[in-house]
């Protein structure tokens, strides 16, 4: 197929019972499908609708999930439409082929985090930066390639997550503050190579990406077009880019709307009519996110 979609999932199109964004009366929300159980309980969710639409997506380009969770935290998720033959974990970490790793791409990535501080340098500041901070619930090691803190937002120091960044950056990684978790990652670690291997590998000639935070910044300013909800980390901070679609809706209605962008533009190719063209930008110029 010519078209590749690359889409984040948390936030972007599925959501937490907390993320989920309903501010209509109970009579009025739209039906759920879980697509997430962790410890026999449900945990993600998506309107049928999406649902609907994303079955109709997979016939119609190569899409591909593009998450920062670990293959662990992947393999628990059932996306309607059936497994995606390629995937992107652990923020590039790892290219899913048929749901097993190709050993070549990881092998490829770290060699080049060899040129960033090593893992437990930056997991030994985090300790010490955190100290005995009774805001900070977990810290955790994904994939041995990033670390990041489960944290209770309300009682999170207001500069510390900007503090880390500065740190974090004289060592070649970057910070990310998304929803209740700190997010510490190696520069060269990032969606958008692992996506450009799968266009390459695939043959895609266009390629579209959805996401919303920081971490997806790249994975959005390397595809063709792009769309991001009027929710997160990207919309909160102001980031923009000329080719990436502000949307207005904000939790789970945000995911529903990115996937019937997604078809308006890869339906029209897989029938062989010219595409919709996306809706322009709602801002126009690119800049980078700041930590809050």
């Amino acid at each position: 197929m010519s078209v590749l979609i690359a889409s984040d999932l948390d936030r972007t199109l599925i959501y937490s019972a907390a993320a989920l964004g309903l501010t209509m009366p109970d009579a009025e929300a739209p039906r759920l499908l879980c697509v997430e159980t962790y410890q026999q309980k449900p945990l993600s969710y998506m309107t049928e609708t999406a649902a609907r639409l994303l079955e109709r997506l997979h016939g119609q380009c190569v899409f591909v999930p593009t998450t920062t969770r670990t293959r662990e935290q992947y393999r628990r998720i059932s996306l309607p439409g059936g497994p995606a033959r390629y995937a992107v974990c652990a923020n590039g970490g790892h290219i899913l082929f048929d749901g097993e790793s190709d050993p070549d791409w990881h092998a490829r990535v770290r060699r080049e985090l060899e040129s960033c501080a090593p893992l437990q340098q930056v997991c030994e500041h985090l300790r010490r930066a955190a100290g005995d901070g009774e805001w900070v619930l977990k810290q955790r090691v994904a994939d041995e390639l990033f670390a990041y803190l489960v944290v209770d937002r309300a009682r999170l120091p207001e500069a510390w997550v900007k503090e880390l960044a500065e740190w974090a950056g004289v060592c070649g990684w970057t910070v990310s503050l998304q929803g209740r978790k700190i997010y510490a990652v190696p520069g060269p670690l990032t969606k958008s190579a692992a996506v450009a291997e799968v266009a390459r590998r695939t043959g895609a000639a266009r390629t579209y990406a959805a996401g919303d935070s920081l971490l997806d910044a790249d994975l959005l300013l390397g595809a063709g077009h792009g769309w991001m909800p009027g929710h997160g980390e990207l919309a909160d901070s102001g980031w923009a880019a000329a080719h990436v679609t502000a949307l207005p809706e904000r939790g789970v209605a945000a995911g529903e709307r990115i996937l019937r962008e997604m078809l308006a533009v890869t339906e029209p190719v897989a029938q062989g009519t010219r595409p919709v063209r996306p809706a322009p930008a709602a801002r126009s110029s690119a800049r980078p996110a700041t930590p809050q």
